[in-house]
């Protein structure tokens, strides 16, 4: 539980670093693929920043307007994760397209390389952070904003290959780079919104998690038998509906 609390600040911490970080070196050493990748870093500025108001959100008890919590929020947030990740994405795609076509591309510095070699290695770190803290809480946000980050390792190990090509005599590798990373962020986007749609729907819960909630139940003094169950997803939480056979001649105030 502190780990979810905190989580989400180094994360905002980092992408506001390797944004600047990616942004000014690629800028400084001419690679148009780190450029993309810096806005990639700003997306998830913006995506680590909305994941911690949604977990805000989150944490408020249920009421009168939401009598099953403020768990869904999470899902929204994730959505909106992706559909940024989308969006930049199609940006991305379109202005190194454009850039091939047209032939203006050029060989980058070799500090590109090493710009993109760090932001590989902390943006896996904190993807293993999170990934960690998201399943450890059932969060699909902070699980959401981890693949944000597992997507910003990759695009940036794209980068760094393309950028090495370029240097060594394929200047057009930087740009194909630039158009492969496009392609990688725009994906996983999809991703994040489908999995934010299917919790939506009140996607059922784990085989295994039911069969635990049926034994739970069973083994339950005065329970006859179960005839009914089904689990949904809220958030962080996991709702049951089920429905027991017990002695008719129970009273109620012997059933707790």
């Amino acid at each position: 539980r502190d780990c979810r609390e905190e989580v989400v600040w180094w994360a905002f911490t980092a992408d506001i670093c390797m944004t600047l970080f990616k942004g000014i070196l690629g800028l400084m050493s001419g690679s148009v693929a780190l450029v993309a990748d810096s806005l990639h870093s700003g997306a998830d500025v913006v995506a680590s920043g909305v994941t911690q108001l949604s977990l805000k959100i989150s944490n408020k008890p249920a009421d009168e307007r939401y009598p099953f919590g403020y768990g869904n929020i999470q899902y929204i947030s994730s959505a909106i994760v992706g559909s940024l990740l989308l969006i930049g994405a199609s940006f991305l795609m379109y202005g190194s397209v454009v850039k091939l076509i047209s032939g203006t591309y050029e060989a980058p510095s070799i500090f590109a390389a090493l710009g993109a070699s760090v932001t590989v290695i902390v943006n896996e770190l904190m993807y293993r952070y999170q990934i960690c803290v998201g399943n450890e809480n059932n969060s699909p946000a902070i699980i959401a904003n981890a693949w944000d980050n597992r997507s910003d390792a990759i695009s940036s190990a794209a980068v760094m290959v393309g950028v090495i090509a370029s240097v060594i005599g394929f200047p057009i590798a930087d740009t194909i780079a630039a158009i492969g990373v496009s392609a990688l962020v725009g994906h996983i986007g999809l991703e994040l919104i489908g999995k934010a749609v299917h919790g939506l729907m009140d996607s059922s819960v784990d085989t295994e998690l039911l069969q635990t909630a049926w034994q739970i139940a069973t083994d339950t003094p005065l329970v006859h038998s179960i005839y009914f169950l089904r689990g949904r997803h809220v958030g962080e939480d996991v709702q049951f509906d089920i429905r027991l056979r017990v002695d008719p001649n129970l009273r109620i105030k012997d059933s707790s």
